[in-house]
């Protein structure tokens, strides 16, 4: 059998959440960012019909998150980590013939901005706690910069993978050969630029996902202010001439962005309804704004009938960076 990383919608086993637990970091977004996460949580445990392992360090956030989940299943780990992007510090799960691998990769926070005592570790903390045998690769990787179909394709943009801050010296070839070794991926699919202000340098998960086999969604510009139109527009133009590993070719759907959404300082901040974490019952869905997030969610239930699409708001997740899917990982069954 060839390595392959499930789809996001195969069964999952876990799903593994990163708490807020730095009060240095979250300041005073932390009980909101808290409260929101916790509200996630419980919506996986609850519809999602998920296995959650809440990851959190220290005494303060343990208390903080027992607070908030209650008498829910949510199971609290004790753990380090520099911040809750398990998404991309933690490692990705891959089916082999052996049996399921969990594949760690360098992290240098996210091209050198951001390095936090304990994100270098987390890999090996979840792979443990979930008894998968780690494997570790040579080069700089976040899982939020990869989206997978569980049939070889992998969606990603030149903005992240190929930027000289990872891996100074990847072109497509070397890159597409890198995660044919780690991840089993048969067909690399190149999408340019993500979102605007995106500190992560373009991670797909903000941009375009597979929804099915053959289908990827991605964002539509919401408004005329929208600061992405043209972005949206270019990816969705690219995807529409594309194929996937089985060479058929791909169909769009579009949802709608949630437009321009402004931080505390009137600063363009990356909210994307694209960030969305698919559960075993249901699809969780951050919200921004009113109008556009009952639009999104709308559109959303549409591509999973069989899934509950519930949305719920990630403003306080925002101010650190990413929302549901770059806060998660799961563990496929």
């Amino acid at each position: 059998m060839t390595p392959i990383v499930p789809a996001e919608w195969a069964p999952h086993r876990a799903m593994w959440l990163g708490f807020p637990s730095h009060a240095e970091l979250w300041r005073e977004d932390l009980p909101v960012a808290q409260a929101e996460v916790a509200a996630l949580a419980r919506a996986l445990a609850g519809p999602g019909g998920e296995r959650v392992r809440l990851m959190v360090v220290g005494d303060a956030a343990e208390a903080a998150a027992r607070a908030l989940l209650g008498d829910t299943t949510v199971e609290i780990v004790r753990g380090q980590f520099g911040d809750i992007w398990l998404r991309d510090t933690g490692p990705i799960f891959v089916e082999t013939a052996k049996g399921p691998i969990a594949a760690g990769f360098e992290f240098n926070g996210w091209g050198g901005k951001f390095e936090m005592e304990g994100d270098d570790i987390v890999a090996e903390q979840i792979a443990a706690a979930s008894g998968t045998p780690l494997v570790r690769n040579g080069f700089v990787l976040e899982g939020g910069s990869l989206d997978h179909d569980g049939l070889g394709t992998i969606l990603t943009t030149r903005q992240c993978l190929l930027n000289d801050n990872r891996n100074g010296d990847f072109d497509e070839a070397k890159a597409s050969a890198a995660l044919a070794k780690a991840l089993g991926a048969k067909k690399v699919l190149w999408l340019e630029d993500g979102l605007l202000n995106d500190h992560t340098d373009g991670h797909i998960d903000n941009l375009a996902r597979f929804v099915a086999p053959g289908v990827v969604a991605c964002p539509m510009a919401f408004g005329a202010d929208d600061p992405n139109a043209e972005v949206y527009a270019n990816t969705a133009r690219l995807l529409a001439g594309m194929t996937d590993s089985r060479g058929s070719p791909l169909q769009v759907v579009r949802i709608p962005s949630p437009g321009r959404i402004l931080d505390a300082d009137g600063e363009i901040v990356p909210a994307s309804h694209m960030n969305f974490l698919i559960a075993n019952e249901a699809v969780i869905v951050p919200i921004y704004a009113q109008e556009s997030g009952a639009f999104a969610v709308e559109v959303i239930q549409g591509l999973f009938p069989e899934r509950e699409v519930i949305g719920l708001a990630s403003t306080a997740i925002l101010t650190g960076g990413g929302s549901f899917h770059c806060i998660s990982q799961q563990e496929p069954a």
